[in-house]
């Protein structure tokens, strides 16, 4: 599927990858090695080696992980990752992981384009809320808003960065409509077996 992102940029292509060449595990490691190097919180510090970050990625691909990559040049250029909750009871949840966009790519439509195509393939797998977290102050609270998302509420000093710095953290989660669902969702009244 492409989405267009600003008009003077031509589309970005979004697509599903379920195994990775070896040239898409070298787009997705300079992605992530180039977002941490720039202080994004996403688990790793700064500098962060590429070896550490390929063998990171070779392990993404798994059963149940919705993986889906932005292209645009020939090359991978942002990323995000729909996981499974790993509980019986929260089969119908998803958690939105590492949303990445490459620095020299940002501000052109790319992560909303990844969201909007990752919230369509979180429907098509009957999933009816989506859950994700990100660090206090950055720019993709302001992009999880504008898509939906409600802050459900933020805890501090949930992560340290390479400086021993903590930094609070901000949970969001959007209720996505399935076409089959009908009654289920907030608001939806439960009912006792007769």
């Amino acid at each position: 599927m492409s989405v267009n992102s600003a008009p003077s940029q031509p589309a970005a292509s979004i697509r599903r990858v379920d195994r990775l060449s070896a040239k898409e595990l070298d787009d997705l490691t300079e992605v992530l090695v180039s977002c941490v190097a720039q202080g994004a919180s996403l688990g790793f510090h700064a500098p962060l080696p590429a070896d550490v970050a390929r063998d990171w990625w070779a392990g993404v691909p798994r059963d149940g992980v919705i993986l889906l990559v932005a292209e645009r040049d020939g090359r991978i250029v942002g990323t995000v990752q729909l996981q499974p909750a790993e509980s019986e009871n929260g089969a119908h949840r998803g958690e939105v992981a590492k949303l990445l966009v490459h620095p020299s790519w940002r501000r052109q439509g790319i992560a909303r384009a990844l969201m909007m195509g990752l919230e369509a393939e979180a429907r098509t797998t009957g999933k009816t809320l989506l859950v994700l977290d990100t660090r206090e102050g950055d720019p993709s609270n302001d992009l999880y808003h504008a898509l939906g998302y409600r802050e459900a509420g933020r805890i501090p000093g949930w992560a340290r960065d390479a400086a021993g710095t903590l930094s609070a953290t901000v949970f969001w989660y959007k209720p996505l409509e399935c076409p089959a669902e009908t009654s289920v969702g907030p608001g939806a009244e439960a009912h006792a077996p007769s």
